[in-house]
């Protein structure tokens, strides 16, 4: 069963490598909740993503393990044939053991239950928006979003919620008595997951394209005389560049303020401290790549390689006794947003 600790680590393990690593260094006390509801959320976005299968069965599909989430319902889920649609082992694996997830849940205390609750119907939410939304999407009919509220709320609802369940999580276990700015904390550590989903909103910019997605919205579009179709063509990468810079400067000021909350968390929490910076770094790094490409080399998968991250990783641990290099980690770019403010628009 999954509800034993070894279960629900093998399948993390096999279900995600990046986050993974996250995960393993996090303190045992917050380990479980956080890997179970990360567990549940990859099962929520395999199910949404199955293209395969049509548009109601998958919202089907994801409103009754919703239900089963929040104790609506008891009826056992079968995701049989999402199953058979997945060419990952580890995504046919984790769709077979839902019933396990779903028992892990029962473990926990009923304010952890409820913080995961929580956070999972806001995931949902945010995915069957984004199903209904490109219901009526292709490479030749390409769907925009119309303002930068629905795209901030688009990254509120899949990661920006994320971060704060993360938040509440770990303060009421690790640092229930911490002495800190709660509003604040808690808002930067939305904007954390926010910065992380921006950057990769950015960086898979021309493969949604492909999809018939466009996440940067037409109230940006329009007065720079862009349209969705020839965004990524060589002829806009006059008017392109700045607006798609803009949007860089607005995930980087995100994770400005992601590393104030990282430096917020108690220097005692070492492991949590590091779980945070580890993610910052890499998307800090991204967002370099991504601001030094023009349109053509965006259209390669612009990534941090296997080495930067075991380097980043290997550095935070090595300057961490050291408060003074450990904050150049992340040294804010020249004419960087601070933290406190965004760019370009609302945060």
């Amino acid at each position: 069963m999954i509800g034993s600790k070894q279960s629900l680590d093998d399948l993390l393990k096999a279900t995600s490598r990046s986050f993974y690593l996250t995960l393993r260094v996090l303190p045992a006390r917050v380990r479980p909740q956080i890997g179970l509801a990360y567990l549940l959320a990859r099962t929520t976005d395999t199910i949404a993503d199955t293209e395969i299968l049509p548009l109601d069965q998958r919202l089907a599909a994801l409103q009754a393990l919703r239900e089963r989430i929040l104790g609506l319902n008891s009826t056992p889920l079968n995701f049989g044939e999402f199953a058979k649609q997945q060419g990952s082992a580890a995504e046919q694996l984790l769709l077979g053991k839902v019933e396990d997830s779903l028992s892990a849940l029962q473990s926990f205390s009923a304010a952890d239950q409820q913080l995961i609750r929580n956070v999972l119907t806001t995931i949902t939410s945010g995915q069957e928006l984004d199903l209904r939304r490109f219901a009526q999407a292709s490479s030749q009919q390409i769907v925009v979003l119309e303002t930068d509220i629905e795209l901030d709320d688009y990254t509120y609802r899949v990661a920006g919620c994320v971060g704060e369940f993360w938040t509440k999580i770990c303060r009421a276990h690790l640092f229930p008595h911490a002495r800190l700015d709660e509003k604040q904390f808690i808002t930067e550590g939305i904007r954390f997951g926010k910065g992380l989903q921006l950057v990769n909103i950015l960086r898979d910019l021309p493969e949604d394209l492909k999809k018939g997605r466009c996440y940067l919205p037409m109230d940006r579009l329009k007065p720079a005389g862009l349209l969705p179709q020839t965004l990524l063509s060589t002829g806009d990468q006059v008017q392109f560049l700045p607006l798609y810079h803009r949007y860089l400067d607005r995930a980087e000021s995100h994770l400005l303020a992601g590393w104030n909350y990282t430096n917020t968390v108690p220097f005692s929490q070492f492991r949590v401290r590091l779980a945070c910076a580890w993610p910052i770094l890499i998307g800090a790094r991204t967002i370099e790549k991504l601001r030094a490409a023009d349109v053509n080399q965006l259209q390669q998968r612009v990534k941090v390689s296997r080495s930067e991250v075991r380097g980043m990783m290997a550095c935070s641990v090595l300057t961490y006794p050291f408060p003074f290099l450990w904050r150049k980690l992340l040294p804010p770019r020249e004419n960087a947003v601070p933290p406190g403010g965004s760019s370009d628009s609302q945060s």
